[in-house]
């Protein structure tokens, strides 16, 4: 402890400060100027400090329900959530035994993290569009001609977007339980099955209890990366938008404080659901270490 720092260490030091205020310095910024007073304007310094761009937002802006905006993608993030969870863990315990073309499937689902996000919600926009056309034509053909008449599109929240939002959210779901099962002691399964457990019970009493902070984690990811996610939605999100499009459009139209207020709002959710995973995680290890 009482060594003496040498110059390189200071010049990491430097350079390292230097990067978190790189990397949190605009979120810091956006929050400190969404309290301008009412005649405040975009940048520095404040002229007065209020709450004043955070009724203004609640109110609404324009033509944007920002509220509707906000809870739909709430909606969709649980959703992801709760689809990234499920198909990780799945995948993670099958791939677990010898699953023949285990290989090229698990390269087929993480080549979507590699391929550029507009190419991917492209792709998923057209197919819902030919898959559109097709159920034009079965309704025609069924003789269903009212449906036809009055049937839009098949791209929504919870179909295209949904779509569109996995495949950016389960690659990075896999590779963590991949890594947990990785170092996973099978000897707690074996213990387990030796004082006459069914495999439900083992996966139930057993595993889930050890790679429940895990979980917690793939949960978090889910959630937080389909919070914020705008490229692999553009192209699929059908009708209704996110709050992320919604927020990208505004910047082009809204000149006031209120982006920031939106900013510092959307910040706020992720730092809570961040905040609340890592609860979470840390009482489930908690248990996990009570209960050995």
């Amino acid at each position: 402890m009482n060594e003496r720092r040498t110059p390189a260490f200071w010049c990491l030091a430097a350079f390292f400060a230097l990067f978190l205020l790189f990397l949190y310095g605009p979120t810091l910024t956006i929050f400190v100027l969404s309290f301008q007073g009412p005649e405040g304007g975009l940048t520095f310094p404040l002229n007065g400090l209020s709450l004043h761009w955070f009724h203004v937002l609640f109110e609404g802006i324009g033509v944007i329900d920002i509220g509707a905006a906000l809870m739909r993608s709430f909606k969709l993030g649980v959703l992801v959530t709760a689809f990234t969870v499920l198909l990780a863990v799945s995948a993670a315990l099958a791939f677990r035994k010898n699953l023949r073309g285990g290989g090229a499937l698990f390269y087929v689902t993480v080549a979507s993290l590699i391929m550029p996000s507009i190419i991917v919600s492209l792709g998923i926009g057209l197919s819902f569009r030919l898959l559109d056309g097709a159920l034009r034509q079965f309704f025609e053909w069924a003789g269903w001609a009212g449906t036809a008449e009055n049937f839009n599109t098949s791209m929504g929240l919870y179909t295209s977007a949904l779509g569109a939002q996995l495949t950016w959210t389960l690659p990075f779901g896999l590779l963590i339980m991949f890594a947990v099962f990785n170092r996973f002691n099978a000897a707690y399964e074996e213990a387990a099955r030796d004082l006459g457990a069914t495999p439900w019970q083992t996966l139930r009493h057993v595993v889930m209890p050890l790679i429940g902070p895990s979980v917690v984690g793939v949960a978090m990811f889910g959630f937080t990366l389909s919070w914020d996610e705008i490229a692999r939605s553009s192209q699929a999100i059908g009708d209704l938008n996110t709050l992320p499009l919604e927020l990208q459009g505004l910047t082009t139209t809204v000149t006031t404080p209120v982006i920031y207020a939106l900013g510092t709002v959307t910040t706020l959710v992720s730092i809570l659901v961040v905040s609340l995973a890592l609860g979470l995680a840390a009482l489930g290890r908690r248990r996990s270490g009570a209960g050995r």
